[in-house]
């Protein structure tokens, strides 16, 4: 295997068990501890398969082909000597030359597809290999574009001129703008047997795929890692490789990317399309007339085809990350996002988030052909939580209410200029909204937040007894979500509210506007309505961005949950204080309906992540539920590669006061645990130098400890060797806690003195717990408190509990329930203990402070290079010996 530098042994191991899983189509698990070159690993034994893939292909191509012309030679004999025989009649009753040339068409037709697929290639390499050397073709297309902006600029000039001479009405102009907000004529699928323009259009642009490797991680700096190390690597200069996101991350018209809210910014994006493909067809029919100046305003000046082309021409020649991808765009300027979708069937690696690939329409959306071709999931340790998220949805009371409200008033404002089609989906949608709203124990023309629901508590229902309970089984809810996709209506109701609706307009109220302004005031109560509780601020941020989209289109994601098949989901009641408050969830159990369709199209799947243990929840729940037969189903688990001294976990049984540690619900609370806790930390803070990071179950349980130790005293025992952060609830500040976390580190170990560094209360689950790396002096010394097992009262927990032993054998005598509870705790245990150790020469201690964790049904969930080096303590004393140890051997070698 190629490799930038020599590889670790595990790596060369990982490299030929993922190559060995490619070759024979298989489905792998692997699993290579963080700080071992996973991401190395993955790109050069893939992309050596993939080499080497194509260069089989081609030879058996060329054998082929040379097998033809051998053939032709062979041919002309043949046909020689043919009519001297009698045709002799073949056993179905035809006669031999009838075979034959049967045969030899089917042969022909293969080698004409070979021979036109050699002149595709040939031609795409060819035309790449130009751009890489031909830097004349770039300018030339920069100077096009510099004359374009010219003639754009003139022309937007002269218009000005114009419209001021003639003072145009302004009222005129209110009325073309309402033009943009009513619906277009909606015709059904049964209907519609014309193709339009736009169709054909795309047509053209179809290629043919090559095969290619999918690799998709979680966040977008995980895919630019990724990225990163491909240019690194051996295979940086000659792969093919597309980043895909989404337009948020992408889009380079500054007016549309202002718009903040996913949602918005896709629906003005598809918006802004359409009116190109309807201007040209408009100006072919009507000369250029009225038309065009409407549509001229709200078209998109970088999705141009031939820029785009350009563009896609310029990612396939050289690897970018996702900035680089960006920066492009605005330099050519073409619409990265479209530009990088053209690039994909010529692609060899396209690299994109779980959303994308993982979510169906979006996948067929972008363009992404999965059939015979490899995805590698990467980070996949929550793959199954990911892909119940995606599938599932929310929508409040008060969402519920505010649509119905908007959409009302929508109908009434455009009844006239409405078609009879779009009145009955409007009147159905109406019509589900108020029963929903019915069904959490409301009325929806009241206020919802003054509404109080009677009977409160979480009820779960399978989705047909919801439909049937709500009155809506006889409406057909995938016309319904067809008709929502195909109008873009939540994208006119948000123009429609945007212009009638925002707190800013209500002041000028006309006649038109009084009506509206009682919605204002409506709108206005929604919102404060949902967060009383006087602890406003944090609330506010995220109910903005809910409030940025349209509540519909939060509800049409609801309404294509309801498609599910019944008996993969349930729907959840909560009805909570007022009507606004309470929500309708779906909730997806079983996650592998929508995997089955990546693993059955796909030549081979492979989820790679740092710490995949317990892997049977992978087998169980997702690929035997999806039909994956188990001996397609190959695993493969690396050690790691630091010595075995560098680490030291140890299993705590009791503390310095002998108090015997077991953190269950009902003792965790108790003064003498927590105090136990506190006493701990401080004898590991004497010793241990740097960072050490604590993790804690829950927010609430660090908070109470956390006030327990300041009204004790210990806090200030503790703070006087280490000073004491604590892991924020909001997002938005962890990286500055961070930053400040490493900075009194370093300041410490350069002064020396009574501090020695610093210690960080994090949660197991929150945002330090995973994708954020405490190497070397930021974690000397890890500790878990207690078992952070889910809560288990939770009535999503309980359901999906419920489906999995009803839908599971037992395995090992355990129940699938039981088996579900333990595997999602010990994988967040080992996705918080996986952050200390990130590379060949780093070292760090965990402890696990919980008697539970030694017995060995949790000891053999922990990851095999941890697992094989723990060691299970009864008593403090001899535990703080080994640190002690650990420290005096280490230290001078570090």
């Amino acid at each position: 295997f190629p490799f930038p530098y020599t590889p670790y042994l595990i790596q060369e191991q990982f490299m030929a068990a993922l190559y060995g899983a490619l070759e024979a189509g298989c489905v792998g698990i692997f699993e290579s501890p963080t700080g071992t070159g996973k991401s190395l690993s993955l790109i050069c034994g893939a992309l050596s398969w993939l080499r080497d893939f194509e260069e089989k292909k081609q030879q058996e191509e060329a054998r082929l082909l040379a097998l033809e012309e051998g053939g032709q030679e062979g041919k002309k004999l043949l046909t020689s000597v043919e009519p001297g025989h009698p045709a002799s009649k073949d056993t179905a009753g035809e006669p031999d030359w009838v075979t034959a040339f049967v045969q030899k068409k089917e042969e022909r037709d293969m080698v004409d597809k070979l021979k036109e697929e050699q002149m595709r290639r040939k031609k795409r390499e060819d035309h790449l290999e130009k751009i890489r050397h031909n830097v004349q073709l770039k300018y030339t297309a920069k100077r096009k574009r510099a004359e374009e902006d010219e003639t754009r600029l003139l022309l937007q000039l002269s218009k000005e001129v114009l419209s001021e001479g003639a003072g145009v009405d302004v009222l005129e102009k209110l009325d073309h703008n309402d033009e943009e907000l009513i619906l277009a004529e909606y015709e059904s699928d049964e209907e519609k047997k014309v193709v339009s323009g736009l169709e054909e259009d795309d047509d053209d642009l179809e290629e043919e795929h090559v095969t290619k490797i999918y690799y998709c991680s979680r966040t977008h700096s995980q895919l630019s890692q990724f990225v990163r190390e491909v240019q690194k690597s051996p295979f940086g200069k000659d792969t093919r490789l597309v980043s895909l996101a989404s337009r948020q991350n992408l889009c380079v018209n500054e007016e549309v990317r202002r718009l903040g809210a996913l949602q918005i910014i896709n629906d003005r994006c598809m918006e802004m399309q359409k009116n190109k493909h309807e201007k040209k067809s408009d100006e072919e029919k009507a000369g250029q007339k009225r038309r065009a100046s409407r549509t001229t305003t709200t078209t998109c000046p970088f999705y141009s085809y031939e820029q785009m082309q350009f563009l896609r021409d310029e990612v396939l020649v050289e690897v970018k990350d996702i900035e680089q991808l960006v920066a492009l765009g605005r330099e050519t300027k073409a619409c990265p996002y479209y530009g990088s979708r053209y690039a994909i069937p010529a692609a060899q690696l396209v690299v994109l988030p779980y959303q994308m690939l993982l979510h169906e329409p979006t996948r067929s959306a972008a363009g992404i052909k999965l059939k015979d071709q490899v995805v590698i999931i990467d980070e996949a340790h929550n793959l199954i939580d990911t892909i119940t998220c995606i599938h599932s949805a929310e929508v409040s009371g008060s969402q519920l209410c505010c649509a119905h409200s908007q959409l009302l008033q929508y109908m009434e404002r455009y009844r006239k200029r409405l078609k009879a089609k779009n009145l009955m989906y409007i009147k159905q949608i109406l019509y589900m909204l108020e029963r929903f709203v019915a069904v959490l124990g409301g009325n929806v023309n009241q206020n919802p937040s003054c509404q109080a629901v009677s009977q409160t508590g979480t009820v779960l229902k399978s989705i047909n007894d919801f439909l049937f309970q709500s009155q809506i089984d006889n409406i057909n809810l995938f016309k319904v979500q067809r008709y929502c996709e195909k109008s873009l209506i939540s994208r006119k109701l948000f123009g429609f509210v945007e212009r009638y609706g925002g707190p800013a307009t209500a002041v000028k109220t006309n006649k038109e506007n009084q009506k509206l302004a009682g919605l204002q005031n409506f709108l206005l109560t929604l919102q404060q309505g949902s967060d009383k509780e006087g602890d406003r601020p944090p609330v506010e941020a995220e109910n903005e961005q809910l409030r940025a989209a349209s509540p519909l289109m939060q509800i049409e994601g609801f309404l294509s949950a309801l498609t599910n098949a019944n008996q993969d989901g349930r729907v959840i009641l909560n009805r909570q204080g007022t009507v606004g408050q309470s929500s309708l969830k779906f909730l997806l159990l079983n996650p592998a309906v929508h995997f089955a369709k990546v693993v059955e199209e796909c030549r081979a799947v492979v989820i790679a992540g740092g710490t995949m243990q317990p892997v049977a929840d992978f087998r169980e729940q997702l690929l035997s539920c999806a039909g994956v037969d188990p001996a397609r189903v190959v695993e493969f688990s690396c050690g790691h590669v630091i010595p075995p001294e560098n680490i030291l976990p140890i299993v705590l049984c009791s503390g310095p006061s002998n108090q015997q540690l077991e953190f269950t619900y009902q003792t965790r609370d108790r003064p003498q645990m927590m105090d136990e806790t506190g006493r701990i930390l401080c004898n590991l803070c004497n010793v241990v130098p740097g960072g050490v990071v604590c993790f804690f179950p829950s927010y609430d349980y660090e908070k109470q400890v956390y006030a327990h130790w300041e009204k004790t005293g210990l806090l200030t025992r503790l703070a006087a060797k280490k000073k004491v952060f604590q892991e924020p609830k909001k997002a938005s500040q962890v990286e500055q806690v961070l930053v400040e976390y490493a900075k009194c580190i370093k300041r410490c170990s350069q002064a020396g003195g009574q501090m020695t560094g610093a210690l960080l209360l994090s949660v197991v689950g929150g945002k330090m717990s995973e994708g954020i790396n405490f190497s070397d002096e930021l974690g000397r010394c890890v500790i878990m408190v207690g078992m952070p097992y889910p809560n288990i009262k939770s009535p999503e927990l309980q359901e999906k509990m419920a489906w999995l032993d009803k839908t599971m054998p037992r395995a090992a005598g355990q129940a699938p329930s039981r088996a579900l509870i333990e595997n999602l705790c010990m994988k967040a245990v080992n996705q918080s203990i996986g952050r200390a150790i990130r590379h060949q020469k780093d070292f760090a201690s965990i402890l696990l402070l919980d008697r539970r964790y030694g017995s060995t049904a949790v000891l053999s969930k922990l990851p095999a290079w941890i697992r094989e080096r723990t060691q299970v303590k009864a008593t403090f004393g001899s535990a703080f010996a080994e640190l002690r140890k650990v420290r005096t051997c280490i230290l001078p070698h570090a």
